[in-house]
């Protein structure tokens, strides 16, 4: 029988496993990277990373707000924002490992990192919006093969 995250969390303290999913690239790759998951010791703040449960999943997102009763909760490769409850998170992330290098998440690179990432949100998501609108005109014209065509041949 397979324990939950929630059991590990409790049994030991901490939970470590290798990333599934690509929302929290590019900090984060699948197959790739350790994380540990620690409970939370306080509410959690802006720029934490959150294991919370949704439904029978288990997501690892990034707050970026905080609210009365809960968070403000998105992928770092995602575009839609989730209203988290406070108690639907039971764990949040101390420290990754890649490539063997352990890094926690108070260092100096890792805090840049999330305030450079977030901060430059608006402009991903508008060149995402941009490359949407562009796909669905040249899908409409029929024009979307006879650029993939010339794109892969360069």
């Amino acid at each position: 029988m397979s324990s939950t995250f929630e059991e590990l969390l409790e049994k030991d303290g901490r939970l470590v496993y290798r990333i599934r999913g690509v929302s929290m690239m590019p900090l984060l790759r699948q197959k790739h990277d350790l994380v540990v998951i620690e409970p939370p010791r306080d509410r959690l703040k802006k720029y934490d990373t959150a294991l919370y449960r949704r439904g029978r999943s288990y997501v690892l997102h990034r707050v970026i707000g905080v609210t009365e009763k809960g968070y403000l909760i998105r992928g770092d490769n995602t575009y839609t924002i989730e209203k988290v409850p406070e108690g639907d998170v039971i764990g949040v992330l101390t420290q990754f490992s890649r490539g063997g290098k352990s890094h926690s998440v108070t260092e100096k690179g890792y805090l840049l990192y999330v305030r450079i990432w977030d901060g430059i949100y608006p402009v991903r998501a508008a060149v995402m919006r941009l490359r949407s609108l562009l796909i669905t005109f040249l899908r409409k014209t029929g024009l979307y093969t006879v650029v993939r065509g010339i794109i892969k041949h360069e």
